[in-house]
Formats: structure tokens, C-alpha cells, sequence
């Protein structure tokens, strides 16, 4: 593993959707339906489990919590006293499972999905012919009070997603674009302006994570490290993961402890096999910037 690296915890099946949230992190592990939570101890607790595979959280200004149900195409919410309902419906604009999503302050929710079978299309066709040739997906912003409407077109596989100290921009990372793409927020949520923030091949972009100095993070799902990129491109930092790193979130007492999600495989079959995921952690100079 890279400079100063170490596991955190092991024994999950595959961490996506990571937030740091009263001084522990939080995250779905997809095989285990179920989100779950760890200290900087390494004291790794499930929080609740759910009928389907979580993926991207976040939480509203009242402390309710929102979860993105991948296969059903829905956000739950969990309210503080942990009484679980449907906030939102994708199925209308979700075209395959959806997964991550950010939560701006006033509890608007930006939800990516994958737009079509990736596993099928993978296992048929290599990953280099997928990134070549795939539909596009829609993103998804889902108001406070759960109503859906389609936020940006021809997406290349939205994926992590943060949001600017400001409030302004949304950038998101088009995994199968090999680019970071970012957007200006609107008062009223929709986006406009959308922009090469960096492209990132041959690194592509899978969870994102916004630093104090407006740089970004990048899990790279096709290789064993984590980048720092700046806008326009440039790669700043790397961190070797051991194998593939799909999410990361900046954390800690002082914000500046990077967690690292990997695998072994993405492949469902494969992940859903063995309890083989495992989270990093290094210490970096930049503390998180932005919405966590």
C-alpha cells in the first residue's frame, strides 16, 4: 500500500457512499444490505439495514437521513427516530441502478445512476469497449419535499458528486468519460453551464471528495490508488490502494484524514461472494472542503 497508508477496517463486502458524520464514518456495504459506521478506533457497527442495496447518503437539515435504494430506484428516508419511508421515486429517470448523490444544505439531493447493465455489458464486452461505446444517463435532483426532475442529459455514468463551499457548483464524476464535469446551481436546483472541470484518463472517477483548496479526490475503480486532481487536470497527489479504490471521503477530528473504500472486484457475483472490502486510511495536508 502507498506512504502512510493503513487499514482501518476489513470485513465488508463492497463500501460505496462514504460521509463523515458525527465523528464517525459512515457508508454502505452493497452485499450486507446495510449502512454501517466507523470510528477513527477502527470500532466498524451496522447502523440499519434495508431490502435492497444502499449506496450514496447524505442527511436533510432536520438530521433525517437520506439513502439511495440502488435496484429499486428510490432515496429512503430515515427520520432521527429511525422510522424508515420512500422520499423519492427515480424510476422515471433512473435507467439502471441508481448510486451516489450529494445533499446541499437546504436538503436537495443529486442522485447519479448507471444508465444501463454494467456487469453484463463488462462481462460481454472488456471494460476498454464499454468505456467506448455505453448509453448515457440522466442525473437526477430530487427537491426537498421528494419531487424528481431530470437535472442534466447524456451523462457518461454520473457517479460521486460534491458540492462547492458556495453553494454554486456541482461537479460530477463521469466514470466512463474519464472527466470530472461541473455545473452552476441555479436558486431553484436545476443546473446550467456544464463544463470540463478535468479530464482524468487514463484515471477514471468513481467517488469523489472536494479538498479546502478546491481540489478533488478521485477513487479509481479501474486501478489500485486514489488521486488528487486539480481543475484543468493536473494530477497532484497519488495514494496506492492495493486493490481498486471506488469511493473516498476526506474526515477526521481535523478534516484532513483521507478514508479510501476498496475491493477486490466490483462484479456483484464477485463482491457479494466474500467479506474481502477493506477501508483505508493516510493522513493528507488539505483538510474536506465543501458539502460532506
Amino acid at each position: 500500500m502507498g506512504r502512510g497508508t493503513q487499514v482501518l477496517t476489513g470485513g465488508i463486502y463492497f463500501g460505496e457512499g462514504p460521509r463523515w458524520h458525527d465523528g464517525r464514518l459512515w457508508f454502505s456495504d452493497f452485499y450486507a444490505f446495510a449502512v454501517k459506521s466507523v470510528s477513527l478506533a477502527g470500532d466498524l457497527r451496522t447502523e440499519f439495514e434495508i431490502d435492497d442495496r444502499p449506496s450514496g447518503l447524505g442527511w436533510m437539515p432536520d438530521g433525517s437521513m437520506l439513502i439511495v435504494s440502488m435496484t429499486k430506484r428510490q432515496v429512503l428516508r430515515r427520520s432521527v427516530d429511525g422510522k424508515m419511508s420512500v422520499h423519492a421515486d427515480l424510476s422515471g429517470v433512473a435507467g439502471f441502478h441508481c448510486n451516489d448523490m450529494v445533499v446541499d444544505a437546504t436538503g436537495r439531493a443529486y442522485v447519479g445512476n448507471f444508465g444501463f447493465d454494467l456487469d453484463a455489458e463488462m462481462m460481454a464486452r472488456g471494460v476498454e469497449s464499454v468505456i467506448a461505446e455505453h448509453p448515457t444517463a440522466k442525473l437526477a435532483c430530487i427537491s426537498p419535499t421528494g419531487e424528481v426532475s431530470v437535472a442534466a442529459n447524456d451523462m457518461h455514468f454520473p457517479n460521486g458528486s460534491v458540492i462547492t463551499p458556495d453553494g454554486k457548483n456541482l461537479i460530477v464524476g463521469e466514470t466512463l468519460g474519464g472527466m470530472l464535469s461541473s455545473f452552476d446551481i441555479n436558486t431553484d436546483g436545476t443546473l446550467t453551464n456544464r463544463t470540463e472541470w478535468a479530464a482524468t484518463w487514463p484515471r477514471v472517477p468513481d467517488g469523489i471528495c472536494l479538498d479546502a483548496k478546491g481540489n478533488i479526490w478521485i477513487a479509481n475503480p479501474i486501478a489500485p490508488e486514489c488521486a488528487l486532481i486539480s481543475r484543468g487536470g493536473e494530477v497532484l497527489d497519488v495514494i496506492d490502494t492495493e486493490n481498486n479504490c471506488y469511493a473516498c471521503m476526506l474526515g477526521g477530528d481535523d478534516g484532513r484524514t483521507l478514508f479510501m473504500l476498496t475491493a477486490k472486484s466490483s462484479i456483484a457475483e464477485e463482491a457479494a461472494a466474500h467479506q474481502e472490502g477493506k477501508i483505508l486510511i493516510a493522513t493528507v495536508d488539505t483538510p474536506h472542503g465543501g458539502r460532506p
